[in-house]
């Protein structure tokens, strides 16, 4: 990531303390997002279909009023007197947790097309890894209200968190593709269930994007 800059400076400005609180209602509506998925890969674990379709709906709910709060940012930032270096770094960023959400809501529709019951294997491995999503979302919230605090030792313990999550996801993610390529699926089902693998990996990586900004704004404010 390119150096930031006087990022911090300019939050206690009232103009830009909204667009952080702003930023702030972002990452609880990805947090949500990151939840309702969560509840929908339960549901398919049990069987529960209709509790399944639901939290599916959820995701993509949650998704849309994210999006709905990057337009808002994204229009605040190219309105504002921010300096121009800084607002495409904050841009960068709030791009980062739509992509979070983004993701999510893909992973969501993914496990929506699935309709068979895959092998016990398969669903630890799923649910191991949407864990690994959940512990590093609930980390970079925790990241960010930090920052908001000025307590950067704290932000910078929960980035480091989120990076250590995002290697095991790697690793987790190895695992879930060996255990769908040792399956005998169809090939439908075998593609979205490896599609799925490579989702799951993917938020915890924009995850760790989103906190690698966090990290670098707590390192240049000591």
């Amino acid at each position: 990531m390119k150096e930031m800059r006087n990022i911090l400076g300019w939050l206690g400005m009232a103009e830009e303390h909204a667009i952080m609180q702003d930023a702030q209602k972002h990452v609880d509506e990805t947090y949500k997002t990151v939840t309702h998925f969560s509840d929908a890969v339960n549901a398919f674990i049990k069987g529960d279909l209709n509790a399944k379709t639901v939290a599916i709906e959820k995701t993509g709910e949650s998704e849309h009023l994210a999006d709905i709060l990057r337009s808002k940012m994204v229009r605040e930032l190219s309105e504002s007197l921010i300096a121009p270096p800084d607002r495409e770094d904050f841009m960068h960023f709030v791009n980062t947790l739509d992509k979070i959400a983004d993701w999510t809501n893909g992973s969501a529709r993914l496990l929506g097309f699935i309709e068979v019951k895959l092998s016990e294997d398969i669903l630890k491995n799923i649910f191991v890894s949407t864990e690994l999503i959940v512990t590093s979302i609930t980390r970079l919230k925790e990241a960010i209200q930090s920052i908001i605090k000025n307590d950067l030792k704290k932000a910078l313990a929960d980035c480091e968190e989120v990076d250590r999550i995002e290697h095991n996801a790697d690793d987790q993610k190895r695992i879930l593709i060996g255990c769908i390529i040792h399956a005998k699926l169809d090939p439908p089902t075998l593609l979205l269930s490896y599609q799925l693998a490579e989702y799951l990996e993917g938020v915890t990586d924009k995850i760790e994007d989103a906190a690698d900004f966090i990290k670098v704004v707590a390192i240049r404010s000591k």
